[in-house]
């Protein structure tokens, strides 16, 4: 953000006009440390959030200078704009979220969003440990899990890949899914058209692991039927990969 912390007290002070010593006064604190702040040397420790806020009348929201909804729909939408080339130009959704980092580093959802589209092994296990020592978000940190035992596999780091995957819990249910139940109105339209979607790509993932085991060319068949069958519906362009990439594995086997 091109905001910080440091020109908002700076800001706010002056509005108070105060000087440096007495905001240090008033917080017990030397004014050395104030100057550091403003002059985006060093940030106030956390404890110390509450008290500025107070002393200048202000919330916590208004301290950053940001509004967490605001900045939620920010990130939002740049994330939506990379997935629009997830698939078709993983390049430029890769350039987006980096691109984005500038303004948000170290934002989990962000990051969260790269680990799609990094392209190499070393850069995911990178990503994915820092978001599951520090994410507060499970999701996030269950998805990072995943993507981390998909890269150390892709290194033959077999025992590393299982340890990683066995950390995600087993559910039998989504939130997303429950909340379908639950919700009314465009809530639960909403909640069940995102599980319908997710679940629809598990049942295509899930085709392609058991056509690995039992090599049955029925099971393909059937997932393109599928996809086949929701051809109306506007969504269904983000799958069409899976139909190219299943004729291509029944090529194959027709060839071996």
């Amino acid at each position: 953000m091109n905001i910080t912390i440091g020109n908002k007290i700076k800001q706010l002070r002056k509005e108070k006009n105060i000087t440096q010593e007495q905001l240090a006064n008033a917080l017990n604190i030397s004014f050395q440390a104030i100057s550091k702040w403003e002059t985006n040397i060093a940030t106030p420790e956390i404890s110390m959030i509450p008290k500025l806020a107070n002393y200048f009348k202000v919330t916590i929201d208004d301290l950053f200078d940001y509004n967490l909804k605001e900045l939620e729909n920010k990130i939002t939408v740049i994330c939506d704009e990379a997935y629009k080339y997830r698939e078709s130009d993983p390049a430029e959704a890769k350039r987006i979220l980096t691109e984005a980092l500038k303004d948000y580093p170290d934002n989990d959802i962000i990051l969260n969003n790269l680990l799609y589209v990094t392209g190499d092994a070393d850069e995911t296990i990178q990503i994915a440990n820092k978001l599951i020592l520090t994410t507060n978000d499970d999701s996030v940190k269950y998805d990072s899990l995943r993507f981390l035992a998909f890269a150390y596999k892709q290194k033959g780091d077999y025992e590393i890949a299982v340890a990683a995957i066995e950390q995600i819990p087993e559910l039998y249910f989504t939130k997303l899914g429950e909340a379908a139940f639950i919700y009314e109105g465009e809530k639960k339209y909403e909640a069940a058209e995102k599980q319908f979607w997710i679940s629809f790509e598990q049942v295509l993932q899930m085709s392609v692991k058991l056509y690995e085991v039992d090599q049955s060319e029925q099971r393909l068949h059937q997932a393109v039927d599928f996809i086949d069958i929701l051809k109306f519906q506007p969504k269904i362009y983000n799958f069409e990969n899976y139909k190219e990439y299943f004729n291509k594995l029944l090529h194959k086997k027709r060839l071996d």
